[in-house]
Formats: C-alpha cells, sequence, structure tokens
C-alpha cells in the first residue's frame, strides 16, 4: 500500500528529512519519493470561490506548525507506516500524518 507521510514541525524549527531513514526505506525498495519543502514564506494557496480564483502568499492553514516535507512510502501496513512515522523527529514535537495514495488503473 502506498502512504504520504506529511511531516509537520513547530513552524520556528526546521522539518528536515530523516536522511538515514530514507536511505534505509530505499534500500528496502520502500521509499518512493521524499520532499524537503521550502518555508512558509514561499508557499502560495489558491482557492476558488464561485468565478473568482483566489491567490494569497503563505500556508493554506493558519497553523502553529508546518508543514517541512513528505515522503511517499510503498509499505505493506498501516502499522508498518506507523512505525516508520514514528522515527522522524517531527514525530518528538510535531506531528506525521499519514495519508493512504488512491490508486486508479489505467
Amino acid at each position: 500500500m502506498r502512504y504520504l507521510l506529511l511531516v509537520y514541525a513547530a513552524a520556528e524549527e526546521a522539518a528536515a528529512l530523516d536522511t538515514r531513514l530514507a536511505l534505509e526505506l530505499a534500500e528496502r525498495g520502500g521509499l518512493l519519493a521524499a520532499h524537503e519543502l521550502e518555508p512558509v514564506t514561499t508557499a502560495t494557496s489558491v482557492r476558488v470561490r464561485g468565478a473568482a480564483t483566489l491567490v494569497a502568499d503563505g500556508p493554506f492553514a493558519e497553523t502553529c506548525e508546518r508543514l517541512g516535507g513528505v515522503y511517499v512510502v510503498d509499505l505493506e501496513s498501516l502499522d508498518e507506516a506507523i512505525a516508520v512515522a514514528a522515527r522522524l523527529p517531527a514525530a518528538r514535537d510535531g506531528v506525521v500524518e499519514i495519508r493512504p495514495v488512491v490508486r486508479r488503473e489505467g
């Protein structure tokens, strides 16, 4: 099953990806992608309300944590995804959200 691990950390702290964990996952074939994101000051949010397209600088939501990076992993189960997420530094002072990826045939 493919999972997206969204790494959130306190806004003032870096949510750097864990290189050691990424290498370990890559070696066993479970890492599909890992990307660290630029700071929230580079974010652009887009909302469509009726016929209007609203564009704003900044992240999509007001929060004390920021999305700092993502992993796309291919693991056997949600339990394995939880074990991987628990090893990320952001899980200790932020949060790692796990989302299954929809697989479409064709």
